[in-house]
């Protein structure tokens, strides 16, 4: 624990002016992120009697052992400053609301020729208009299949629509009228694209014009005796109001409104938003976070609004943003209003509902955001006894100090002795992080060898974590017997296996897109491994307390033999057997049983079954790429055209390598050198023995389209 008089700027140090500042701990890692108008004062404020501090700002500041501030013009450049920090560095004391599920949107794709309707999820892509966010999926299509009747755009995918353009056929959907089948020329693009953004209009809320259009438009049918097409329309109408209807009116008539609630306890708070659209609810959102720093309602729904509209721009954020409380400085709600603004391009207003039908909604949601607080709790509690009642099972079955709230599972996969790679998975706190996987080849021998193969793997695992002890100055004398980082040319100054360090790391491990833990930060495990200097997080940063492999006694041995090989004595090791189920430990005879009803078996087998399924992933890619690989690929200078063009012009590998250099310079664009070279590395590889049609026994021509040769 820090003593936060070792790390106060000096009297006259702080600018009495707007900025943003970070508080870092002793290993630079960016702990927290906050804004203010006037950095002196607030900055001051975390320096005083720390028995007068909230008990979360008191663990803040005894944690970090430094802090810096940035200067900037107004509120407005800070609150941005503030949300692009909290977004890069994921600061462990910063309020971080996490989605409880991903929402499904209505989406047109009018950057596309021939736009579509479609339920997308995840980021949203330039170009798309989006509708939502929705609760279920089977909304937007009970939705969408309403309206086609009325705006028949294209619902298919680009394949499907690629297959109807060559076979002149629309698909079903096109028969029945539901779509008007741009794909064989029935209408124009411009058309198309016409009744895509008509269908984009009505979503918008502007739905009582058009209705009264269609209207008109039958009883004019009518009185000219088109009882078919006035039927036609009147059935067009009523497919319109039972698509409003899902859709419940709540407020006037072209209200555009965003209406966030907040429902808070000492240490949590749920948020839940009504997208209201044309005075319709058109989507429904909520979060959830742990309150791990000191903040009242107002800092909350500002916390919201970062998270909601951050990456939002244009009609994404509504004209109107109705809130349970701001904050009393009106300079600081002010700015943000100023910054919502800046984020639509045009007016917002930011503010509490006071009386009547927008008031009465915001209760509604109030209520929502309540129930939500109440089910994550329960859920959360019900998690948690049970996680915790494994992790105390496992930690009493292998005889451990403490519960393993980091566990690694290690698996090897193959076919035949091809292919071999490893994978690492990662539990913390019983729950699968899927930021921390990664993936290894085999490079230390050819051949099937699973023991050979766990050595191997455990053994580059750790040094690598050795290597970031010694590289942050974590290296202690006691480590100065065992084996150091970079022995056997792996991972020191030659890498793995005469590689470069950023080779050897990049091809040992699996990258997956970073993702946030269950709190939205990196956990308690790994001192100044944590993060780089500048507070990124990095690779194969935390120790485990449990190792666990996919095997029996054979692969247990041979991970505890890599670990006391590099002096790794604090991390515990077992192996879980397929066959019966049972725990192996290092130096037992007898495997550990553990009863089949048991938490702690359940979480084994998970942990397993995970690794087991990441490795045979990663080794049906590779297989896969080696299928797709053709003896041309390594011919120097040639490129994917050329490879076209030369299987083009002879129709097959087999007839190429029959060639001579003066009939592969007849291929155009081909030169003698790059001919000369093509026929080496035809020459250089056996011929692949012939595919035989078992139905027939005739034997099959080469057709050089994917070859083996």
């Amino acid at each position: 624990m820090a003593d936060p008089s070792s790390y106060r700027p000096k009297p006259g140090q702080i600018p009495d002016s707007p900025g943003v500042y970070k508080f870092r701990d002793d290993h630079r890692r960016v702990i927290y992120v906050g804004k203010a108008k006037s950095l002196r004062p607030r900055l001051s404020s975390y320096f005083q009697d720390l028995a007068n501090l909230h008990p979360r700002t008191r663990t803040m500041v005894t944690t970090a052992a430094s802090v810096e501030w940035t200067v900037v013009s107004t509120e407005v450049e800070a609150l941005q400053l503030e949300y692009s920090w909290i977004k890069e560095y994921d600061p462990r004391f910063n309020v971080k609301y996490r989605d409880d599920k991903s929402y499904p949107y209505l989406a047109v794709t009018l950057n596309e020729e021939f736009p579509r309707v479609q339920v997308m999820r995840g980021a949203k892509k330039k170009g798309v208009r989006y509708f939502g966010p929705y609760g279920h999926a089977w909304a937007i299509r009970e939705t969408v299949d309403l309206m086609l009747r009325v705006f028949p755009v294209r619902t298919c995918s680009a394949g499907v629509f690629k297959n109807a353009e060559r076979t002149g056929r629309p698909c079903l959907l096109g028969y029945i009228g539901k779509c008007s089948a741009p794909c064989v020329g029935r209408v124009t693009p411009d058309e198309h694209r016409e009744l895509a953004e008509e269908f984009c209009d009505f979503m918008a809320g502007r739905t009582g014009a058009y209705i009264r259009r269609l209207e008109r438009r039958m009883t004019d049918a009518a009185e000219e005796m088109e009882y078919e097409r006035a039927g036609r329309l009147r059935d067009d109408i009523g497919a319109l109001r039972r698509a409003m209807e899902k859709s419940a009116v709540v407020l006037a008539d072209a209200t555009d409104a965003d209406l966030i609630a907040v429902a808070e306890d000492e240490l949590e708070a749920a948020v839940q938003i009504f997208h209201v659209r044309g005075g319709r609810v058109r989507g429904q959102r909520g979060w959830v976070t742990d309150k791990v720093e000191e903040v009242d309602t107002a800092g909350l729904v500002e916390d919201a609004l970062q998270q909601l509209y951050g990456e939002e721009s244009g009609d994404s954020v509504p004209k109107e943003v109705l809130v349970p409380a701001l904050p009393e400085d009106q300079v600081a709600t002010d700015a943000l209003t100023q910054w919502l603004s800046e984020r639509r391009g045009s007016q917002v207003s930011l503010r509490v509902p006071q009386r009547g039908d927008k008031k009465d909604l915001m209760a509604t949601v109030g209520r929502n955001a309540q129930q939500s607080l109440v089910l994550h709790k329960t859920k959360r509690a019900s998690d948690l006894t049970t996680r915790s009642r494994a992790l105390e099972e496992i930690a009493q079955a292998l005889g451990l100090d403490s519960v393993p709230l980091r566990i690694e599972c290690f698996d090897i996969s193959h076919l035949q002795g091809d292919d071999v790679v490893a994978s690492m998975v990662v539990f913390e706190d019983g729950l699968a992080r899927k930021s921390e996987y990664r993936r290894f080849q085999i490079k230390g021998f050819e051949g099937q060898d699973d023991v050979r193969s766990m050595h191997e793997v455990i053994g580059r695992r750790f040094k690598r974590y050795l290597a970031e002890k010694e590289r942050t100055g974590e290296w202690t004398e006691e480590n100065e017997g065992s084996a150091t980082p970079g022995e056997n040319g792996e991972n020191g100054e030659n890498g793995v296996n005469g590689q470069n360090a950023d080779d050897a790391a990049d091809d040992t491990t699996g990258q997956i897109p970073a993702a946030p833990g269950e709190n939205g930060h990196a956990g308690p495990f790994g001192p100044s491994s944590l993060k780089e200097d500048d507070g990124r997080p990095k690779r194969f940063a935390y120790p485990p307390q449990l190792v666990v492999v996919d095997g029996g006694r054979p692969q247990v041995a041979a991970a505890k033999r890599a670990m006391d090989e590099l002096g790794i004595d604090d991390v515990a090791v077992c192996g879980l057997a397929k066959r019966l189920e049972e725990v192996w430990l290092p130096d037992d005879d007898d495997p550990v049983v553990l009863p089949r009803s048991s938490e702690g078996l359940y979480l084994l087998q998970r942990v397993r079954d995970e690794a087991h399924r990441f490795a045979i992933t990663y080794q049906r890619a590779k297989r896969a790429k080696r299928i797709r690989t053709s003896p041309l690929d390594d011919v120097p200078g040639l490129g994917e055209t050329r490879k076209q063009a030369l299987i083009k012009h002879f129709g097959s590998v087999k007839k190429l390598r029959q060639a001579t250099i003066e009939q592969i310079c007849e291929v155009p664009g081909l030169g003698r050198k790059t001919a000369e070279s093509v026929a080496v590395a035809l020459a250089g590889t056996a011929p692949a023995a012939p595919a035989v049609n078992t139905a027939t026994g005739e034997i099959m021509e080469d057709d050089g389209g994917s070859t083996h040769d």
